[in-house]
């Protein structure tokens, strides 16, 4: 009897911790986290556009989180623990945003990065929520007040000052396409030229090195030369067994989604600015 009523005892603490718990935060899967369903696939994918624009443009990494409820924390509490897991906004330069949208309790945040607070400063960001998002939400458009909130902010941040963004070093790789039949057949022409007069093995690095240094002068990125150079080198070394085996498969192109292959924070800071409300 006192076992049995030991087990119930330790299954009602258990219920109430769970209860009680954090809502954990999410994994940062793109630039727009739906835990609800409140968006359209279409709402996403223009969201996300919209992001990866602004980031393309001026660096800022800004992003949007629908949860149904932050319970039993505030809204504030949870957005900085968002913002703490996610870093979003570039390293040191912390020009980061994110719209936080708690749909049950009916609060939103907008939790802003240090770098931005000059522009994004608190004021801003709640007039932001006050006059542009709110009012959509409270007839039930929590797409378009989503969606409004988000140009206002881009909008904002475009008029702030920021270091323009570096050239990430895959962008020469994601203009060249390896299995570009005329880049191929170059490579292959060069490649036998090489080998018939060094060998194969020499012939093989010379090609990799000749093709790592245009890629040099091209891209003016290191990694992007080595990892060209590597590839022409393996073409080059293996190349006719590679041909003589089928290739192994077909080449698909990329996908048209906007976060599909990932996006990660840059490692961006967050103390807190921002403003939150309701509807």
């Amino acid at each position: 009897m006192n076992a049995a009523r030991a087990c119930i005892l330790a299954l009602m603490m258990c219920w109430a911790f769970a209860a009680f718990a954090d809502v954990a935060v999410p994994p940062l899967s793109g630039r727009v986290v739906d835990q609800t369903g409140t968006l359209s696939s279409g709402d996403i994918a223009a969201l996300t556009q919209t992001l990866k624009d602004l980031e393309t443009r001026k660096g800022s990494q800004v992003t949007v989180l629908i949860v149904p409820t932050t319970a039993p924390e505030t809204i504030e509490q949870f957005s900085i623990r968002v913002a703490a897991a996610w870093k979003v906004g570039r390293k040191k330069i912390d020009d980061g945003a994110i719209l936080v949208v708690a749909k049950n309790d009916r609060k939103l945040r907008i939790e802003v990065g240090y770098g931005l607070e000059g522009a994004l400063n608190d004021v801003t960001a709640k007039r932001i929520i006050d006059e542009v998002i709110t009012p959509k939400f409270r007839n039930g458009d929590l797409a378009g007040g989503i969606s409004a909130g988000i140009d206002r902010i881009v909008g904002v941040i475009d008029g702030e000052p920021l270091p323009v963004p570096r050239q990430e070093s895959s962008g020469l790789l994601n203009h060249i396409d390896p299995l570009n039949p005329f880049a191929l057949f170059a490579l292959f022409v060069v490649g036998a030229i090489l080998r018939a007069t060094l060998g194969r093995l020499i012939g093989s690095a010379a090609t990799g090195g000749m093709v790592g240094v245009l890629a040099w002068f091209i891209a003016g990125s290191l990694a992007a030369s080595l990892i060209l150079g590597v590839i022409a080198f393996i073409l080059t070394m293996f190349g006719e067994t590679i041909a003589s085996s089928g290739g192994g498969g077909t080449y698909s192109g990329s996908s048209s989604s906007s976060d599909r292959g990932g996006f990660s924070g840059g490692g961006g800071g967050f103390g807190g600015g921002g403003a939150s409300g309701s509807w």
